[in-house]
């Protein structure tokens, strides 16, 4: 019995340890020797049910890109040309080649954005609204990976929902889901995803030349 309670704590020791170890670092190597000064934003591929998605992520991306020290070129004139160019769909536009890229905008680099919710979530007692995308930054030169990443955020962050009251409950969430049904506010949860998925920061993009920080790395 002894020694079944021994392995158990050790067990339990290990897991312990495991839960609360470093996180890896992220290998910025090849995102340093690049050192992409602008980035070109194409629209992000949508696998979320909400035709409005692509277009109100990418209207969100430019600011923490430019806060982070990139030059950004303009979204609305970067979709445009594509679809004058025959590439109307955001996956048409992600398959274009990347010296193509280079060659006809001048970007250093490529960002890829593809959505993987955005929309309402619905519970008994409550409804949120969630927004979570992952990105690649590719060199339109090389054609390396220079960084990728992944968030999300949901409107019902910071809430407290601690009511004892089950109608108080009910009704909370009756008009939270009429509220995501009528409103879209997806757009502002995608500027919450934005600003956590590319802004400088530890796993995030790392600080362009345009920023302040830039010589640190």
């Amino acid at each position: 019995m002894n020694s079944f309670i021994s392995r158990l704590l050790l067990l339990c020791l290990m897991m312990l340890l495991g839960a609360c170890a470093t996180p890896k670092a992220y290998d910025y190597t090849a995102l340093k020797q690049s050192k992409p000064r602008s980035i070109l934003v194409l629209p992000p591929l949508n696998n979320s049910p909400d035709v409005r998605a692509s277009y109100s992520m990418l209207s969100t991306v430019t600011a923490p890109l430019a806060e982070a020290g990139y030059y950004v070129f303009p979204v609305a004139l970067v979709d445009q040309t594509f679809k004058e160019n025959g590439l109307p769909h955001p996956g048409e536009m992600h398959q274009a080649p990347l010296e193509k890229l280079n060659e006809i905008f001048g970007a250093d680099a490529a960002l890829f954005i593809t959505i993987e919710q955005y929309g309402a979530v619905y519970q008994i007692f409550d409804s949120s609204v969630i927004v979570a995308a992952k990105a690649r930054l590719v060199d339109t030169r090389s054609g390396q990976l220079l960084w990728d990443g992944a968030a999300s955020a949901s409107s019902s962050e910071g809430q407290n929902n601690s009511s004892n009251s089950l109608a108080v409950m009910l009704i909370a969430g009756l008009i939270k889901q009429v509220a995501n049904n009528i409103g879209d506010q997806g757009h502002s949860v995608a500027r919450m995803t934005s600003y956590r998925l590319l802004a400088a920061r530890p796993g995030g993009l790392l600080p362009g030349p345009r920023s302040p920080h830039f010589e640190k790395y």
